[in-house]
């Protein structure tokens, strides 16, 4: 009797053991739904690619200010000092195309800021400061992606994927008349990345990084002439980059 106890003892052990080895999938028809909607947060960066005259008398249009030491061959730069983290925040709709393609479209709310440094003292009439060190463009965008989803094989609990398409972003910021550098409201943008779902027992978790660059020129009007014009003028081309961390839960 007492050797069957210890044979059911370690039975008991044994099958324990080997349970804890197995793995539980979850949500095992979660991919087969039609529809799925969900919720984003994340980080984001905003950048710059940035295209000067060179030099800035190739502006035709190029107003320069007396005293200020800029000519028409004066090589003035410019370029984004450094990236400042930023916030996103979104809702995530999916539409399942097949066994291995969803199309996604996550709306959402980005806050973002970039850093414009010259090759010569910024003076903003708003500012205090006699020269700023660079010129702060800050950014609020209403962000419409559409977005194609390939998965790879699911193994256990997680699945791999790739996203590319498009996306439309509005900044809805206020730009003042006096802005030492105006930005158009509205572009288009092509964007990429990739990322890794994770399902656990009542939801899946994923975590995507993406990259989107901007299609359209985003340097706007002129400021009003009470600022220096030159600062904008020298700036020939203005394209938006963009880099986004999400953890989507759905």
């Amino acid at each position: 009797m007492k050797k069957v106890l210890i044979s059911i003892i370690f039975l008991i052990a044994g099958c324990s053991v080997f349970a804890q080895k197995q793995k539980i999938n979850y949500l095992t028809t979660f991919d087969d739904k039609l529809f799925h909607f969900g919720f984003t947060i994340g980080m984001n960066t905003l950048d710059f690619n940035v295209v000067n005259y060179n030099p800035i008398g190739e502006n035709e249009d190029l107003v320069l200010y007396p005293g200020d030491g800029i000519v028409w061959d004066s090589r003035i730069r410019s370029d984004v000092a450094t990236l400042v983290p930023g916030f996103t925040v979104g809702i995530v709709s999916s539409l399942r195309l097949s066994k291995d393609f969803n199309l996604r479209f996550l709306p959402g709310l980005s806050f973002g800021e970039r850093q414009l440094t010259f090759n010569v003292p910024v003076k903003d009439i708003n500012s205090y400061e006699e020269d700023l060190s660079f010129y702060a463009i800050r950014s609020t965008f209403l962000d419409f992606p559409l977005l194609l989803k390939y998965k790879a094989r699911r193994i256990n609990n997680d699945r791999p994927y790739v996203i590319f398409g498009g996306a439309y972003r509005h900044d809805i910021s206020r730009t003042a008349q006096e802005d030492l550098i105006k930005l158009k409201n509205g572009g288009f943008y092509a964007e990429v990345g990739g990322g890794w779902d994770h399902y656990f027992a009542f939801f899946r978790f994923s975590v995507e990084a993406k990259f989107s660059l901007g299609l359209n020129d985003q340097l706007g009007d002129l400021p009003a002439p009470t600022q220096r014009l030159y600062y904008a003028q020298s700036i020939k081309n203005l394209r938006s980059k963009i880099f986004t961390l999400s953890f989507h839960f759905e």
